[in-house]
């Protein structure tokens, strides 16, 4: 019931992404929605976060960095919104989620720091890595055996 429940959440929050996207040109510049449509499509995995993966600046972006890495997910584009204040208000915009750090998988919104440790406490993470390609390094921790 519970990844049943995570996964109306997610498709809930890709539907809203979506039509908000197209909604709030009038806010954010159309420019800049087609240049992060763009970013967000360019590889399997983007994050949107505050720092740097090797410098994150927010404990919510930290704990995204952590649970990517536990994962192995290591090649994975990574954008600081703190460099840029045009790209911080336009991904809220293009995704309609109100906070950073944003991730994304093969173009689709997944949603934040909260969305991503409910997917990888819930076990969907390992799922969803499997989708696009990626073998999460979990799979691979044995638990020893008494």
């Amino acid at each position: 019931m519970y990844n049943v429940l995570n996964s109306v959440i997610r498709q809930t929050a890709r539907a809203v992404s979506r039509i908000s996207a197209r909604s709030m040109c009038s806010s954010t510049s159309e420019e800049v929605l087609k240049n992060l449509d763009v970013l967000v499509k360019k590889d399997k995995v983007v994050v949107f976060m505050k720092g740097t993966p090797g410098q994150p600046m927010c404990g919510f972006s930290n704990a995204v960095v952590q649970i990517l890495r536990m994962h192995g997910v290591e090649e994975y584009t990574a954008y600081n919104v703190l460099d840029n204040q045009e790209l911080r208000q336009g991904v809220k915009s293009f995704s309609n989620w109100p906070t950073i750090p944003q991730v994304f998988f093969n173009g689709e919104f997944v949603g934040g720091c909260d969305i991503l440790l409910q997917m990888h406490q819930s076990g969907d993470l390992v799922e969803e890595l499997e989708k696009l390609g990626i073998r999460s390094a979990l799979l691979d921790k044995q638990t020893p055996s008494n």
